[in-house]
């Protein structure tokens, strides 16, 4: 069976895969226009995305917003006439500021999670940009979408459902993230779609609905494809690609991974993330705190006093491939990626694998 389309109004993915936004700086714009160009919807990640601008350090705002526009321009010149997006943290400092740099540079979509965007439709009034939010329950989507309904007349271009096993910040409590068994990507994605029903009825719209988290090859997608989602959203088998961003020690400590390596972490915004076990994480298992030398002012409801450590020096160590000192974000199946491979080998395996999945 040939795989399905992803439409998102007048923009059509010919390939139901949308590349993850992985921060800081592992999909930028190498990886993101290299996914577009093989059909997906790739994205740029803004968080901290300036942090190779020679002004970083003393005035993160203008650089992140600098780059930011540098990598969507050098994206757009990589693949014309592809899909591309950005994902921006609502608990980033100047995220209506980066927002709308994104829409003044014509961006096709952009994904939004780390917190509801409450006022992201009023950033895109009036242009072509497509808008997400990112939830984990059907009570968030519901929320989220009952607040753009009424305060702006307008609901979701898409959804996206980060289920429990995605790497980075995840929106469950560590309480959820260990039960057993944890909460079902599959159910929550059925829970959203019944809850954007009575929008989808008002306004004579499909919101299209993308599972995330976890999903590794064609059997997953074929899996959420059944399940009644429109396609899915994957960061973790996009690392280690040729065009991925990060440093070639990032990737390859995805590929030396084993599956016990594979933990959760404290995080400065106040939910669990998922990472790598590395010496880093040993540390701060080991010392409790890594103190704060010098503050990115990144997050909203990071206080430098006593947060755990800085996240934003962590990950920028680790896309550099200073692993020592790095924190090394994915998600649950990072253990089972063996190689690196082109886009292109890996967009045409994952097509070939869920359209016999799907059959």
């Amino acid at each position: 069976m040939k795989l399905p389309t992803l439409a998102l109004g007048e923009l059509i993915a010919s390939v139901p895969i949308i590349q993850g936004g992985m921060g800081v700086g592992v999909s930028r714009s190498g990886l993101a226009s290299a996914v577009a160009n093989e059909g997906g919807i790739g994205i740029i990640s803004g968080a901290q995305i300036g942090f190779t601008e020679s002004d970083f350090e003393t005035n993160s705002m203008e650089a992140n917003i600098r780059a930011l526009r540098k990598e969507i321009r050098k994206a757009r010149e990589l693949s014309p006439k592809g899909i591309l997006g950005v994902n921006l943290m609502v608990a980033m400092n100047h995220y209506k500021e980066l927002a709308m740099t994104a829409v003044e540079e014509k961006i096709n979509l952009i994904i939004s999670g780390a917190g509801l965007p409450k006022d992201l439709p009023s950033i895109v009034k009036g242009t072509k940009t497509k808008i997400a939010p990112i939830v984990s329950s059907g009570k968030a989507a519901q929320l989220i979408t009952k607040l753009w309904d009424r305060k702006y007349n307008q609901i979701p271009d898409m959804v996206v459902v980060e289920g429990p096993k995605a790497g980075g910040h995840l929106g469950f409590t560590l309480n959820e993230l260990q039960q057993n068994p944890i909460p079902d990507l599959g159910r929550i994605v059925q829970e959203v779609k019944e809850s954007l029903q009575s929008f989808q009825s008002k306004y004579g719209k499909m919101i299209p609905v993308i599972a995330a988290g976890g999903i590794f090859d064609g059997n997953d997608i074929a899996k959420y494809l059944k399940l009644g989602a429109s396609g899915v959203q994957m960061g973790t088998r996009f690392v280690a690609t040729d065009e991925c961003d990060a440093d070639i020690r990032f990737k390859e400590a995805y590929i030396n991974s084993k599956e016990e390596d594979i933990q959760y972490v404290k995080s400065p915004v106040g939910m669990p993330g998922r990472a790598i076990y590395n010496e880093f994480t040993k540390r701060l298992d080991d010392v409790g705190r890594i103190p704060v030398k010098k503050c990115y002012d990144c997050l909203l409801p990071c206080n430098p006093k006593s947060t755990p450590y800085c996240i934003s020096k962590a990950l920028i160590e680790a896309v550099k491939g200073n692993l020592e000192e790095g924190l090394i974000f994915s998600g649950a199946n990072a253990h089972k990626i063996k190689e690196i491979v082109s886009v292109k080998k890996l967009i045409q395996q994952l097509i070939a694998e869920t359209e016999v999945a799907l059959a």
